[in-house]
C-alpha cells in the first residue's frame, strides 16, 4: 500500500515534485505519484481527494503553481493531511500567486505549506508525520538529521 500521495496540478510541475519524490525514496517509504488539476479534472481530484484514504494514503502532498487551489481544494475534500507545494509557474507572478493560495487556507481547512518550490522539505514532513506511528520511518528521520549536523560540523573543520 501506498502512504504518501504526491499530486501536481500539471506535467510541468514534476521537476519542482521530483525533490519530494527523491527524499521519500530515501527514506524507503511507498508513494504514488498522479497529475490531479483542480482546473481541468474537478472530478478527478474530488475522487482523489475523498478516497485516498481508502487506499491506504496516509498524507498529501499537493503541488501547484499559478491561483494554485489544487491544495485547498484536497484539503477541502480529504481527511488527511494536506501538504502544500507552491510551485513558480511560467504565469507566475513571482511565485506569490502560488504561495498565497496555498497558504491563506480558511478556518477548519488547513493546508501544510513549505517554500517556494520547497518540495523536499514536504517529502521530509510527509516522513516525519508518518514517523509519529512507524518506529522505523522516525530512525530514518533521525539519521538524516544527524546527517545534516554532519555535513554543518564537517564544514567547520574545513
Amino acid at each position: 500500500m501506498k502512504q504518501i500521495g504526491i499530486i501536481m496540478g500539471s506535467k510541468s510541475d514534476l521537476p519542482v515534485l521530483k525533490e519530494a519524490i527523491d527524499i521519500i525514496k530515501k527514506f524507503n517509504i511507498s508513494y504514488e505519484v498522479d497529475i490531479v488539476s483542480a482546473h481541468r479534472t474537478p472530478e478527478k481530484m474530488m475522487d482523489y481527494g475523498k478516497n485516498a484514504h481508502k487506499r491506504g494514503i496516509k498524507v498529501i502532498i499537493a503541488g501547484a503553481g499559478g491561483a494554485a487551489h489544487l491544495p485547498g481544494m484536497i484539503a477541502a475534500c480529504s481527511p488527511l493531511p494536506v501538504i502544500g507545494v507552491p510551485v513558480k509557474s511560467s504565469n507566475s507572478i513571482d511565485g506569490w500567486d502560488s504561495i498565497l493560495s496555498i497558504l491563506q487556507m480558511p478556518g477548519g481547512v488547513p493546508v501544510a505549506t513549505v517554500a517556494l518550490n520547497g518540495a523536499k522539505n514536504a517529502g521530509i514532513l510527509a516522513a516525519q508525520i508518518l514517523g509519529c506511528l512507524d518506529d522505523k520511518i522516525q530512525e530514518k528521520v533521525i539519521s538524516y538529521k544527524k546527517t545534516l549536523e554532519k555535513k554543518v560540523l564537517d564544514s567547520l573543520k574545513k
